[in-house]
């Protein structure tokens, strides 16, 4: 099977993201507000260092790029960072409540949507096309997703949110991909710390005493945070929206393993034929780089 650098790279993106519920759960008695405040500033403080110190070639490059714009293409520029800022915040807001405040599978399912979100507004916003065995593929994962969804309406509301605003993200990078991915991550995060500084005195709790929470704070920022969100981004640059969402179902397969055999959540049958059908969902929609040895989806930057 030929390998694609784009393609291994969103793979690993996910697989990073499926294991994230183990740096999360240990902070279960820490306010969601705050995980996300300090998450914020330590990458975002990180990211700077490492730009600045280390990247000025590339910051020179891509200030080079804007300033060739026009007007116009300059002010969407702009709004789409800002706008890839508040969805990103929203999300990881939305994540860490969820995980430690409504339940893991709640979180799982809103990784199960999103490829089906991502796919529907790729194909409406940006007009990718799907093959007739990739619309397979999203009716699948459609149907496995509706089992899922019975009796738990709350957790699908919280699922259905943390969705869209991903799906919605994910969108925005593919129009917005003309910088270094690096750069463009650390302005996106620039943009989020902007937004919740002045929220931080009034919401945020005591300071945290122990070291456990700091501990866990730079594995989520670097191992959680910092690489997997490059490695996603670069993706976008050779590959649609739509295939880098499907490939997202990585991310709650791992979950719902983890929920099941290390944090012993209870598990029934229907969830099992569930997972099972977005696995098919997965091969199907990868069937021509899985069988036929074609690279699927990939677009040269």
């Amino acid at each position: 099977m030929p390998t694609n650098k784009y393609y291994v790279s969103a793979i690993a993106a996910f697989v990073i993201w499926g294991f994230f519920s183990l740096v999360l759960k240990p902070l279960h008695l820490y306010r969601s507000l705050d995980i996300l405040f300090y998450r914020v500033f330590y990458a975002v403080t990180l990211l700077l260092v490492i730009n600045l110190v280390f990247r000025r070639k590339a910051l020179k490059n891509d200030l080079k790029v804007f300033k060739s714009f026009n007007k116009k293409a300059r002010r969407s520029t702009i709004i789409l960072t800002i706008v890839s800022g508040f969805l990103l915040v929203t999300n990881w807001f939305l994540f860490i409540y969820a995980v430690n405040h409504v339940s893991l599978k709640s979180a799982s399912f809103a990784y199960l949507l999103c490829p089906i979100l991502t796919t529907i507004l790729a194909f409406f916003i940006l007009k990718e096309q799907l093959s007739k065995w990739q619309w397979v593929a999203v009716a699948v994962s459609l149907a496995s997703c509706a089992i899922l969804s019975i009796g738990s309406q709350k957790d699908l509301i919280y699922s259905f949110f943390i969705a869209l605003s991903f799906a919605f993200y994910l969108i925005i990078q593919r129009k917005n991909n003309q910088f270094d991915k690096f750069v463009m991550l650390t302005i996106q995060m620039v943009i989020v710390a902007a937004v919740l500084i002045p929220f931080f005195p009034k919401y945020s709790g005591s300071i945290p005493q122990e070291s456990l929470f700091y501990i866990m704070l730079t594995f989520i920022v670097v191992l959680f945070t910092i690489i997997p969100m490059f490695l996603q981004l670069y993706a976008l640059k050779g590959m649609k929206s739509s295939a880098v969402g499907i490939l997202m179902y990585i991310n709650p397969m791992i979950n719902f393993l983890l929920a099941v055999f290390y944090f012993k959540e209870e598990i029934d049958d229907i969830q099992i034929v569930s997972y099972g059908l977005i696995l098919l969902s997965v091969v199907i929609f990868n069937e021509k780089y899985l069988f036929r040895r074609n690279t699927i989806a990939i677009e040269k930057p």
